[in-house]
């Protein structure tokens, strides 16, 4: 999918059910990431969560949902053994992607400051054995650029992109923190210059102006809505709780509510093996 035509809208997910509505909303693939994942715990996305917590939150998504999935690894929850380790979790997970940042571990969320990359060949390493490591052909590594959130520079993040592909990263991440698209364009535009013909991602979280299809034009071939469903999902839930609790009755919030029988229809109550439906379901949920 990322070789060919076009490009991908990528949906971040924290858990199964995320995973399965992104899918039913049209998107071509999940990202597990680790925001949404570590939020969903309710830690900090500061390296805290273990390796095991997060191939599991990816797990329930691979159960849940048909879409490729690419697991956000952090900076791969450790060194080169390590390393190892998690691509062949992932991958027996069913996981058709790992993305790997060049932070040193442990690392913290790219909108937070104090950003400290890490040696780029000690980076190198790590992806080298990623892809040494892997057992399925078309498991993909992904090396992401962390060096403009750090203050590095371009010229640093496309020599650590060039590094990175020479040691067999399978696609890059170029991650930008300004609030306009100009550092990704600026980054296609000399990476193409490179003769490189490995695909590019992007998570446009402070970008949010710009189109996937103007995105697409740069020469982005992935567009990573990465922690759109948990942020939408706190205000939701803070909203109907708040509401519940002023008006001591769920009447004012049932109209923004999804019925039972949509959850039922989503999480498949309806193949529930000897469960009979209720009759007057349709008439007393649906109904508003």
């Amino acid at each position: 999918m990322l070789s060919g035509p076009g490009h991908l809208r990528i949906m971040g997910a924290h858990d199964g059910l995320t995973a399965k509505l992104a899918e039913n909303a049209g998107f071509e693939a999940i990202w597990a990431g680790g925001l949404g994942i570590s939020s969903s715990y309710l830690v900090p996305d500061a390296g805290l969560l273990t390796m095991t917590e997060f191939v599991n939150a990816a797990a329930q998504m691979r159960a849940a949902c048909t879409l490729p999935i690419i697991a956000d690894v952090d900076a791969g929850f450790g060194d080169v053994n390590v390393v190892r380790r998690m691509v062949r979790l992932y991958e027996a997970a069913g996981i058709d992607a790992i993305c790997i940042e060049d932070k040193q571990y442990p690392k913290r969320n790219s909108f937070r400051g104090g950003q400290h990359l890490e040696e780029p060949r000690a980076f190198a390493q790590k992806i080298a054995t990623a892809k040494a490591a892997q057992l399925d052909t078309d498991f993909v590594v992904v090396a992401r650029l962390e060096s403009l959130i750090a203050g590095a520079g371009m010229d640093d993040a496309l020599s650590r992109a060039e590094l990175y592909h020479d040691a067999g990263a399978d696609a890059v991440l170029i991650h930008s923190r300004l609030s306009d698209a100009g550092e990704i364009r600026e980054f296609c535009r000399r990476w193409q210059a490179t003769g490189r013909n490995v695909p590019v991602l992007c998570v446009p979280t402070t970008y949010a102006g710009t189109t996937a299809t103007e995105l697409g034009d740069m020469g982005i071939r992935g567009i990573i809505y990465a922690n759109h469903a948990i942020r939408v999902s706190v205000k939701a839930v803070t909203e109907v709780l708040a509401s519940i609790a002023k008006h001591d009755s769920t009447a004012p919030i049932e109209y923004s509510l999804a019925s039972l029988s949509e959850l039922f229809g989503l999480i498949g109550m309806n193949d529930v093996l000897n469960d009979v439906p209720w009759e007057g379901a349709s008439d007393s949920v649906e109904a508003r």
